[in-house]
């Protein structure tokens, strides 16, 4: 497959995924409605991806430096248990449109980071500004013409966290995937994930229900994420990053609002407004003239 051709195919898996990702809340929601705790949901997820991606790289694999070990622990971290225990536990203690906004600053702090982190991605003035319009149509969707921002320092500290830890993740799989098969680098972030997220239940002790776990919507949905969500989408998504770039690939977080009003409106009938439309908008042209940018520019 042509160069060409491979970043193209790389742009429509990352919409792919993004559009999974979005339909996640969904899931999430009625396993929490059934019960589960979100660490619990957590866990069970990643033990069913880690499971999967064995299935599909059934090789023990070997790190060549310790180096490299520490940064596979730190993606496991970072992507995995700090970023879904943040994010989870600040919906509970501020408002979901101020999470929704914070975690959404995840692309424009990655080029930050990339900035100063990675040579092959340097910060363009029309990529900042690009993300600038796109946060903007995220603000105007979120709100909806609400434009109330009820600050939390605490829960607001915690999605600022989420979509740091996020970046971080990012930069740190760009870094490596160069190394290491992706399937295999993968497979190692969920188990570090695993690993991380186990002296959690220390503080909340997990209840095992087997009776629970085997309910057809509980297991449909865990299956669902786990297989489907989890070793497929961050699969996916990490051989995106390494394909066209830590950067470009997360300026595509700003569509998870655009899905959001989409799946509102098929699964809750909750009706578009003007605001949603604008602020879809400005995230398709935020993200294109940040992207377009970037391509241009290479050119030269």
């Amino acid at each position: 497959m042509g160069m060409g051709k491979k970043k193209t195919l790389s742009h429509i898996l990352a919409i792919l995924t993004i559009i999974i990702w979005g339909i996640t809340l969904i899931s999430t929601k009625v396993l929490i409605l059934n019960g589960l705790s979100p660490a619990a949901i957590m866990l069970y997820r990643f033990v069913i991806a880690y499971a999967v991606l064995w299935i599909l790289y059934p090789h023990w694999g070997k790190v060549t430096r310790l180096k490299d070990e520490g940064i596979l622990l730190l993606t496991g971290l970072s992507g995995g248990t700090i970023y879904f225990l943040t994010e989870n536990t600040a919906v509970g203690i501020t408002n979901t449109s101020n999470v929704a906004l914070i975690v959404t600053t995840a692309p424009l702090l990655t080029a930050l980071i990339a900035n100063f982190t990675l040579k092959s991605e340097p910060l363009k003035r029309n990529t900042l500004f690009g993300s600038v319009i796109a946060l903007t149509g995220v603000f105007l969707i979120v709100f909806n013409g609400n434009f109330v921002l009820e600050l939390n320092p605490w829960g607001d500290f915690l999605s600022f966290i989420s979509a740091l830890s996020w970046a971080l993740y990012s930069i740190l799989i760009k870094g490596i995937s160069s190394k290491y098969p992706i399937l295999f680098i993968t497979r190692r972030v969920f188990f570090y994930s695993i690993l991380t997220l186990l002296p959690w239940f220390i503080y909340e002790p997990l209840h095992w229900e087997p009776a629970l776990l085997l309910k057809p919507a509980v297991l449909f949905n865990l299956l669902f994420l786990g297989v489907i969500a989890s070793s497929l989408c961050f699969f996916v998504w990490n051989m995106v990053i390494k394909n066209i770039g830590a950067v470009r690939t997360n300026n595509y977080i700003y569509f998870i609002s655009i899905v959001t009003i989409a799946v509102s409106r098929s699964v809750l009938d909750e009706k578009i407004t003007g605001y949603a439309i604008g602020g879809a908008i400005l995230i398709l042209s935020g993200v294109y003239f940040a992207d377009h940018s970037r391509h241009t520019v290479k050119q030269k």
